[in-house]
């Protein structure tokens, strides 16, 4: 295995044209939680935790400086640097994230938030490493996927309710309160979240569109999720309505 750990470090540094001085940053960036508990090693947690941070401030500034000013839009900015989805999306297509990770031997990553937390953490490891040069981390991460975020946002289900409020604004010319109910089908450690019984409704508290009944989300890892895919069914429907 740790044959195996080098030349993962070795292939993942000469992808980010990133030789770390400290290689043990790295190999914590790319340990999972499992893993760390299994052989008693430091994970990825802290590192992700830094990561984040470094995204937000290099993005966010970089789009201050080309002119977004509008706070709303700065708050949906934000909202999708924290997506897992998005976060998902962009280790995937952009760094082939999943080649590189540690993990134990029968521990599963597609579907759950390693490929964000481990694309975070390594942001984080490049920042603690170059002596905190966040010029560096937008160098060698957030310059690779920065010219096709308007394309990975729309791809992802981040801005369901954005189109869907956009869409009944148009059409309404009023901003409705939506709200939903949940159900856990799952255990605790393993949840599956569904979104059910929308209702739009305005000011007042009085139904503004009336829905069919049986509109509900997928089962989804977390309330955030399901919220999203319900906003997406809605949409659709009311589309067809027209």
């Amino acid at each position: 295995m740790l044959k195996n750990e080098n030349n993962k470090l070795k292939e993942l540094q000469e992808f980010l044209e990133y030789k770390f001085k400290n290689e043990d940053l790295l190999r914590n960036a790319l340990t999972t939680p499992q893993l760390g508990k299994q052989l008693d090693l430091l994970d990825y947690n802290a590192l992700e935790l830094l990561g984040d941070a470094c995204i937000k401030l290099i993005f966010i500034s970089k789009k201050i400086k080309e002119g977004l000013i509008d706070p709303g839009e700065i708050t949906i900015t934000k909202q999708c640097l924290e997506n897992d989805e998005t976060l998902s999306k962009i280790s995937n297509d952009y760094f082939k994230i999943k080649n590189f990770i540690l993990k134990s031997e029968k521990q599963v990553i597609e579907g759950t938030r390693i490929l964000a937390d481990v694309f975070e953490a390594i942001c984080g490891a490049i920042f603690l490493d170059s002596d905190s040069n966040l010029q560096l981390v937008e160098e060698k991460v957030i310059n690779r996927f920065y010219n096709d975020w308007d394309v990975i946002i729309n791809e992802t289900s981040i801005l369901n309710k954005s189109k869907l409020l956009e869409h009944i604004q148009k059409r309404y010319r009023i901003t409705p309160v939506i709200k939903t109910e949940f159900l856990n089908k799952g255990p605790d450690h393993a949840p599956k979240w569904i979104a059910k019984n929308p209702k739009i409704l305005d000011r007042n508290n009085k139904i503004l569109i009336p829905l069919k009944k049986n509109i509900k989300s997928e089962e989804c890892k977390s309330k955030k999720e399901a919220e999203q895919d319900l906003y997406l069914k809605i949409l659709n429907y009311l589309k067809k309505k027209k």
